[in-house]
């Protein structure tokens, strides 16, 4: 080892002792590992932004934006609502739920998949009174495992098809990794399935009930199209039918008529106004579903073509003016250029129309207003927004459009049409021009974090590659393992990066693990392609800490988990990987 070699792998030792550590930030750790690698001269000047223009970058940001499209276009939450609240026994439950968010995650990036389909096991929760401790664990350990099928499921897919193309002038393709990613998602989904005992039970969340978001049911109020075309929903019964009864019409106004809690035989004609009171999905998924519209105008007054409308919700402070006052009289519209689309109480209902609803304090409001619009208008109304999530009711789906793009990407990019990286480019870019997704929502859909950390490791990782120093590690460890059986040492890079990943972070541990996996297997005459996707499936599968992939994490507070619940449950899920990962990767892809 020389100096140079020295300098960068002390380098590196400090950003992954820093990493484990974990008292700094994981990208302004590898911010600190570029700027280092920079003043000591392993990384030259010309190189240090490289990995801000890399692929691996740029497929990552798209495929964000993408899955951010998709669950907002609530097609997932159309298919599956109708049935999914049939599922009686845990067991079922379990099993559908993490087969489904495996399947959304190989079209979609994993952490996206699962965020789509979280609302959906909560209030599955809340109907059958089953434990969500026992449903989100399953479901992101199977998030994590369909990741592994396509090329942009995950992170580390996208990094090692990276690294195959340094190393031989080819890139993995998009469903190059099906084949093992598809039998080791079935293992995992039967193992979640048949082991979500071992899970806590009646845990409850972490989270902050004051910050986080109403869970109660809402009440809105909709109106009857001129032109409404009834289909199944011609009378009360028949549109609460269409809801499976999970949201009821509390009020049918019709001129001066007024007839509260309608019955079911009631019939419904153009020009009705009907209070509706159900969970904020319901709501959403069967205003459109019935043809109706919200009786609230749909779009706030924009000052000019920069800004876009937003749907935000907001409880109302014990000190606002909101308190004892009607919606009607305040004038939101008018006086303040916000639209009220619901309303949720805790602990009440609102039975009539909500310009005669009188506000309380701890009411939730879901206002609607321009960009510019709604901060001020919070102040001046005392409402306290909650960060939680962004509702989508009022908001226009685009659920078709959507579908079509993402499908076209990946067909263009798995027949080989159009790159990765070009294919999602334009997907991402065609989700907003049709409206799936604004401006705004793409913004904030990106995970700068995540992103600055692979981009500010690429140039390091380059440049620990390109003094020898990958070379010096595969040849430690070809001493290491001289005469071990080649799956043993296929099994050994597997653990390797499942062990580091929790505390790497997985693109780390596969832009450090990569290179130094195609020499380990350049130097003991074994076919790269086979280590390069261990590697990958090891690091991708972080099924033992709460902080190594951002689906563990997102999970974490609305689960109510300690950090024991990981490795209690995914322990032995991960020696399961191991023990099945190397055959199937040997049987698919050739050691010799």
């Amino acid at each position: 080892m020389n100096a140079q070699q020295g300098i960068a792998f002390a380098i590196v030792g400090a950003t992954m002792a820093a990493f484990v550590w974990g008292r700094v930030r994981y990208d302004l750790v590898a911010l600190i590992s570029l700027l280092a690698s920079l003043v000591l001269g392993i990384v030259p000047p010309r190189d240090a932004f490289d990995g801000f223009k890399n692929d691996v970058v740029v497929i990552v940001a798209c495929a964000l934006v993408v899955s951010a499209a998709i669950a907002r276009s609530g097609v997932v939450e159309a298919l599956a609502r109708p049935w999914l609240f049939r599922l009686k026994g845990r067991t079922l439950q379990v099993g559908v739920l993490a087969a489904m968010t495996a399947a959304l995650s190989m079209m979609t990036k994993n952490v996206g998949a699962l965020a789509v389909m979280m609302p959906l096991a909560l209030q599955l929760a809340r109907r059958t009174g089953a434990s969500a401790s026992r449903l989100l664990m399953p479901m992101s350990f199977a998030a994590l495992a369909g990741g592994l099928v396509t090329l942009v499921g995950t992170s580390t897919n996208i990094i090692v098809s990276q690294v195959r193309l340094q190393e031989t002038g080819r890139p993995f393709q998009m469903f190059d990794f099906a084949p093992v990613g598809l039998l080791l998602t079935l293992a995992v989904i039967v193992y979640v399935t048949l082991a979500w005992r071992l899970l806590p039970t009646h845990r409850r969340s972490a989270e902050n009930d004051e910050d986080s978001a109403h869970s109660g049911p809402y009440v809105t109020e909709v109106r009857v199209p001129e032109h409404w075309k009834p289909a199944r929903a011609r009378n009360v019964g028949a549109l609460q039918a269409l809801s499976e009864g999970a949201v009821k019409t509390t009020l049918l106004v019709r001129g001066r008529e007024r007839r509260a809690n309608p019955r079911a035989n009631a019939r419904i004609e153009p020009g009705d106004v009907l209070v509706l009171e159900g969970d904020r999905g319901d709501l959403e998924t069967l205003i459109p579903k019935a043809g109706l519209a919200l009786a609230s105008p749909r779009r706030a007054p924009v000052a000019d073509a920069k800004e876009e409308v937003r749907v935000m919700e907001a409880v109302v402070s014990p000190g606002s003016p909101l308190v004892g006052a009607s919606v009607g009289r305040l004038g939101l519209h008018s006086n303040f250029g916000v639209n009220l689309l619901a309303v949720g109480r805790v602990g009440g209902r609102v039975s009539q129309q909500l310009r005669s609803a009188v506000l309380r304090a701890g009411d939730v409001l879901v206002l609607q207003a321009s960009e510019r619009t709604l901060p001020g208008a919070l102040a001046k109304l005392g409402a306290r927004p909650l960060a939680e999530r962004e509702p989508r009711l009022g908001a226009v789906r685009r659920g078709l459009p959507a579908i079509i793009i993402l499908a076209a990407a990946m067909i263009l990019a798995g027949l080989r049409i159009a790159p990765v990286s070009l294919a999602f480019f334009g997907a991402a870019v065609g989700m907003i021009m049709v409206g799936a997704i604004s401006m705004r929502q793409a913004y904030d859909s990106l995970d700068g974090h995540v992103l600055i950390l692979i981009a500010a490791l690429i140039p390091v990782s380059e440049a620990v590659q390109r003094i020898g120093g990958t070379a010096v590690l595969s040849s430690y460890l070809f001493h290491l393992l001289t005469g071990a059986p080649p799956m043993l040492v296929l099994g050994s890079m597997m653990a390797l990066a499942m062990v580091l990943a929790p505390f790497l972070h997985n693109a780390p541990t596969v832009l450090i693990l990569g290179p130094v996996a195609a020499q380990l297997a350049t130097a003991m005459h074994l076919r790269m392609d086979a280590f390069l996707m261990g590697v990958a499936v090891g690091a991708g599968c972080d099924f033992l800490t709460p902080v190594g992939h951002q689906c563990n994490t997102l999970i974490l507070g609305p689960g109510g988990y300690k950090f024991a619940d990981y490795p209690r449950f995914g322990a032995p899920l991960s020696l399961l990987v191991i023990a099945l990962g190397a055959p199937i990767i040997a049987w698919i892809w050739g050691l010799s």
